[in-house]
């Protein structure tokens, strides 16, 4: 990479780090976002995988209802492994148009269901069906896009869970979606141990951020936070989706 992607590799990591910290969620979806700005999306996707590994594996254990979580989601989380096998050709295929415009979409998507505040509810009948349904269509997304939290975010708050194991539910859907689509990287060719190095450099300023963002959020509003971030990511996807065809 030059100097350039660099320092702008470096910038977005620690903004992204700094949402996680602020609202537990978002490092993926701001650094796949906006590195796609100055690189392929592919490539954003790499540079992410061990930043966005550690911090949400790390969300994930913390707690004691991780057993509890792992057996309610793990129809899930085998959808999201079929969905990202299914849809990685997309992210590392020649079609370039098609994935800054498919990235920009769920980013824009993700962010309005944010905004709006929109809060849907999951019968614990319809559970058996609607989990590997949510996981393969996310798994999908991640493999077209890199991003991970669209369908799984809403469909995971839907559950009812408490706090807690609402927490530990992101970061094991996140941890998983990260080692599905690292291995689909790898497989397609586009997770080479150079690319690997450089992402676990990102881990550093990652964690800076983080922390920061967990310093930031005792002294401001969550909620003023979450409305900038989720208008951030609105602008930042309707860009990536009209630039893909300008």
């Amino acid at each position: 990479m030059s100097e350039f992607h660099i320092a702008v590799a470096i910038g977005t990591f620690l903004l992204a780090g700094a949402v996680k910290g602020v609202i537990g969620m978002g490092l993926p979806t701001v650094s796949v976002g906006m590195l796609s700005l100055v690189m392929l999306p592919v490539e954003a996707a790499a540079l992410m995988i061990v930043p966005s590994f550690v911090t949400n594996l790390w969300q994930a254990v913390v707690g004691s209802g991780l057993l509890d979580v792992a057996r309610r989601l793990w129809t899930m989380m085998l959808g999201i492994c079929v969905g990202t096998w299914l849809g990685s050709g997309l992210l590392t295929g020649d079609s370039t148009l098609f994935t800054v415009s498919a990235l920009g979409s769920a980013l824009a998507l993700y962010a309005i269901v944010g905004l709006t505040k929109v809060r849907f509810a999951v019968a614990p009948a319809w559970e058996p069906w609607l989990s590997p349904v949510a996981g393969v269509i996310t798994g999908v997304v991640t493999g077209a896009t890199g991003v991970f939290v669209i369908p799984s975010a809403p469909y995971i708050q839907a559950l009812g869970m408490d706090k807690d194991r609402t927490v530990q539910a992101f970061g094991l859907s996140f941890t998983v979606s990260t080692v599905a689509l690292a291995v689909s990287l790898s497989l397609e060719g586009a997770y080479a141990v150079s690319v690997a190095g450089a992402s676990v450099l990102a881990l550093l300023p990652a964690a800076v951020g983080m922390a920061a963002g967990q310093w930031f959020r005792a002294r401001v509003s969550a909620e003023t936070f979450r409305l900038c971030f989720f208008v951030g990511t609105l602008l930042l996807g309707l860009h990536l989706a009209v630039q893909a065809w300008i």
